[in-house]
């Protein structure tokens, strides 16, 4: 039997209705690629500016990998009448000092400023022996002096570690408690749970099981005191 007018229309419309039936049934496929696509584009962005923000060094080297030349002990002491003779101390531009940091930096990490800081942190908390000073006698060393020596009090390591802090461009204050002196670092790029006030990241080298940032109960309380250097 043949279709009548009618019939021919109904499946007329039918047939143009059909293409409109398609892409509504494939508008969540396409809403799921779209969606992918923005997530990838994420996930290439993101570690530059996320996860980096958090890097951990490769390795921590030992004396022995990064002393890549020849230094004597000099023997030379100075007599610390106020908190500004320190500055006397701090020589981040003395050859030595420049290539020690950079050969911990290159060694540990591959760029990240909060990365080197880290990698300087726990070299010197890792390395090196406190030793504490005769009683009532201030000793305080060069740099490489503490570093020939193998320890020394937490003046002289604070010293070292700001030394080598400053060498990389990382700015430093000495801090100052009762019967105690540490350091702490401006790292604005650090991840907040590593800061105090503000953007500065406190390190105690003489705590040998505080991470990096962490300083001890005792500390935290204490009345301070800082130096910039």
């Amino acid at each position: 039997m043949g279709l009548s007018e009618d019939d021919m229309l109904r499946e007329a419309e039918e047939i143009d209705r059909e293409p409109g039936k398609r892409m509504k049934s494939l508008a969540p496929v396409g809403y799921i690629i779209g969606l992918f696509l923005v997530l990838m584009l994420i996930l290439m962005i993101f570690p530059h500016y996320g996860i980096k923000s958090d890097p951990r060094p490769d390795h921590i080297p030992t004396i022995e990998e990064v002393m890549i030349f020849d230094a004597k002990i000099s023997n030379e002491t100075k007599s610390l009448k106020t908190r500004a003779d320190f500055y006397e101390f701090v020589v981040p531009h003395d050859k030595q000092v420049k290539s020690l940091a950079n050969k911990i930096s290159s060694v540990a990490c591959s760029g990240e400023r909060v990365c080197h800081a880290k990698a300087i942190y726990y070299f010197v908390r890792d390395n090196f022996d406190y030793i504490s000073d005769p009683v009532n006698f201030e000793y305080v060393e060069m740099p490489f002096d503490f570093v020939l020596s193998g320890g020394g009090d937490c003046e002289s390591g604070t010293l070292l570690m700001t030394n080598l802090l400053e060498a990389v461009g990382i700015d430093v204050e000495l801090v100052f408690i009762p019967g105690h002196a540490f350091l702490r670092a401006k790292l604005p790029q650090a991840s907040s749970k590593y800061k105090m006030d503000g953007d500065w990241v406190y390190l105690d080298w003489t705590c040998k099981t505080c991470d990096f940032g962490e300083i001890s109960p005792n500390s935290v309380k204490a009345k301070k005191s800082f130096l910039e250097v």
